[in-house]
C-alpha cells in the first residue's frame, strides 16, 4: 500500500533570536490519516515550531510547504485558508459568545463573503452548517446555546478543536490539547483524535506520554531546538538517547 500523501512539509526549519537558537534545523512530514507527535521539556522548541509551521513566526531558514505549495512567506490567516488550523496552549474562545456562534466566526474565516457586507452574519447558511458539523463532530452539539465561557475545561478544548474543524482544515496543529484535563477528559479527547486522524494530518504537541505513545503514528523528540530522534513510537521508546534526555528509565 502506498503511503499516505504528505500534506505538510518543513525542511530545515530554524528560528535565531540573536544568540539565542530555539529551533535548528528541524524537518518532518505530516502525512494524511497519522498523528505526528512532537515532545520535548520546556524550552526545546516545540511551540515555536508549531508558530512557523502556522505561519505565527518567520523562520530564519528553512522552508515550509503546505498541500505541495511553499507557503513559508505566507501569513497565518492566508495559510488558513489554504487548509491549515491550529490550536494554542491557552484557551482562545469567546467566552460571550455561545458555542455556535464561536463556530460560526471561525467558519466564516473560510468562507468570506466581502459583497454581502449589508447582511448579517448569520445569515451565511454555509457559515452556520459548518459551524453546526464542527460542534456535533467534538460532541458539542448538545450545547451550541451555551455560553463558551461557562464550559468545563475539557469542553473548551474540545470547543478549540470545533473551531479549527468549521474551517474545514486538511492539516490540524494542536498545541498542548490535553494540558489540564482529568481523566475522563483525557480518554474523550483521544477518543476524538483518533477519529479525526481519518481524512486529517495531524501535529500533536502534549507533555501526557501515556496518551503520545497510544495516539501517536510518529514521534519526534526535539531536545535544545534540534531532532535528536523521530521514528514510531517503539522505536523512540527504545532510543537510548530519548531515553536519557527525556523519558527516563520509567517509561
Amino acid at each position: 500500500m502506498p503511503s499516505p500523501e504528505i500534506l505538510l512539509r518543513g525542511r530545515d526549519i530554524s528560528r535565531r533570536w540573536g544568540g539565542l537558537v530555539a529551533v535548528d534545523r528541524v524537518s518532518l512530514e505530516l502525512r494524511r490519516d497519522s498523528v505526528h507527535a512532537v515532545i520535548g521539556t520546556n524550552g526545546a522548541g516545540k511551540s515555536t515550531l508549531i508558530d512557523i509551521l502556522s505561519g505565527e513566526t518567520a523562520p530564519s531558514a528553512g522552508s515550509v510547504e503546505l498541500l505541495g505549495k511553499d507557503v513559508t512567506r505566507w501569513t497565518q490567516p492566508r495559510r488558513a485558508r489554504r487548509g491549515l488550523g491550529r490550536s494554542y496552549q491557552r484557551n482562545t474562545i469567546f467566552p460571550g459568545l455561545t458555542v455556535l456562534e464561536n463556530c460560526r466566526l471561525a467558519a466564516q474565516a473560510r468562507t468570506q463573503r466581502p459583497w454581502a457586507w449589508w447582511g448579517a452574519a448569520s445569515a451565511c447558511a454555509a457559515s452556520v452548517e459548518a459551524a453546526r458539523t464542527a460542534a456535533a463532530r467534538t460532541g458539542l452539539d448538545d450545547l451550541l446555546g451555551h455560553d463558551a465561557g461557562l464550559l468545563s475545561h475539557g469542553q473548551k478544548r474540545q470547543l478549540e478543536i470545533a473551531m479549527c474543524l468549521a474551517t474545514r482544515p486538511d492539516v490540524l496543529l494542536l498545541d498542548e490539547p490535553l494540558a489540564g484535563m482529568g481523566a475522563e477528559e483525557t480518554e474523550r479527547m483521544l477518543e476524538l483524535l483518533a477519529e479525526l486522524k481519518s481524512g486529517h494530518a495531524i501535529l500533536l504537541v502534549e507533555h501526557d506520554m501515556d496518551a503520545v505513545f497510544r495516539i501517536a503514528d510518529v514521534v519526534t523528540v526535539m531536545v535544545d531546538g534540534a531532532v535528536i530522534a523521530s521514528g514510531t513510537p517503539d522505536f523512540v521508546r527504545a532510543s537510548p538517547a530519548v531515553r536519557a534526555a527525556y523519558l527516563g528509565d520509567a517509561h
